[in-house]
């Protein structure tokens, strides 16, 4: 009996990534548990874009921004798919297996060692801790094709024994977090259903934005951090960007793809500001790549600028 079992039937050799991680963006890349999600709904024929009005919420946390993520929630109500915790007490490719014969799929948080499509970063040079999707396995030719940041992907032999830990012996307390997704859990909407729920979605999303204005918290921060981001190593800055500028960026990008898909012309002002805010976080990361002293203030000013007009455009365009 063949070990060979899929979920959508998609193939990597002929998928096509949704339109958020086209390489034209800025951020073709935002964080690896959204990008399955879009990744993975898109493979099932829904709209992602209607599942990111939570990404209003984002906030300066402190010392990072917000690691968006869909409201799940959100994504049962939109598309009827339930995701939540699973016990991965068996060997995971027996359970993969199972679970993709009832037209169910997996997230599992994984060490990007493994994972060719990282071969630009992390493949065989770095242990990073990433999350995937799964669309297919074949126990025995010991094959798997997975969802991963911007597309699908496969990967076979070694890495495959590795990712699964096939002869290291069970993961015991370090058995990797793993998420059940479930396709069955409700009605799936499209067209004009798709857009009115994801509106009544974003207006309850936009009475719980941030209290003050994020930028002018992260300014502070950034200005008291600056002179250990420019002496510290690459890596730190690597580090330091992606947790601050480089979410909030890619975070705003996809919040101005919602509002145009939901919105179009009505939210023009909103999509505008959220733009800016795109330029700006590249350009203050390109200005932190080259470690050299220099005053973020005017950046960070037009940021927040762009933060409060396009909020308040968003509020009032989202009635």
């Amino acid at each position: 009996m063949s070990t060979s079992v899929h979920l959508f039937g998609h193939d990597p050799a002929t998928y096509r990534p949704h339109a958020v991680h086209d390489d034209q963006r800025s951020y073709p890349e935002t964080n690896c548990y959204t990008d399955i999600l879009i990744e993975l709904l898109h493979a099932r024929g829904d709209e992602p874009l209607a599942m990111l009005g939570s990404n209003v919420r984002a906030d300066f946390e402190g010392d990072q921004w917000t690691f968006f993520k869909p409201s799940l929630p959100d994504v049962e109500l939109l598309y009827g798919v339930d995701i939540h915790e699973m016990q991965p007490y068996r060997p995971l490719p027996l359970q993969i297996g199972e679970l993709l014969q009832e037209k169910r799929t997996i997230t599992v948080e994984v060490d990007a060692w493994y994972l060719p499509d990282t071969v630009a970063t992390s493949y065989r040079t770095e242990h990073v801790k990433t999350s995937i999707a799964v669309e297919a396995i074949d126990r025995d030719a010991e094959r798997l094709r997975y969802y991963h940041n911007r597309s699908l992907f496969e990967l076979g032999g070694e890495d495959y024994r590795g990712l699964f830990r096939i002869g290291a012996g069970p993961y015991g307390e370090l058995a990797p977090y793993t998420e059940l997704v479930r396709f069955d859990m409700g009605a799936r909407l499209e067209g004009n259903d798709l857009r009115a729920a994801a509106l009544h979605l974003l207006r309850g999303h936009l009475s719980r934005l941030p209290g003050t204005n994020p930028f002018l918290r992260f300014g502070e921060r950034l200005e008291a951090d600056l002179p250990a981001v420019l002496a510290g190593d690459v890596d730190e800055f690597h580090r330091y960007a992606f947790a601050t500028i480089r979410m909030a960026g890619a975070g705003f990008e996809l919040t101005a793809s919602h509002v145009d898909w939901l919105l179009g012309t009505t939210a023009a002002v909103t999509y505008a500001g959220m733009m800016r805010i795109v330029e700006g976080s590249k350009l203050l990361g390109f200005k932190l790549a080259r470690r050299r002293p220099f005053d973020p203030g005017p950046i960070v000013g037009q940021l927040a600028s762009a933060w409060d007009e396009a909020m308040t455009a968003l509020v009032h365009a989202a009635g």
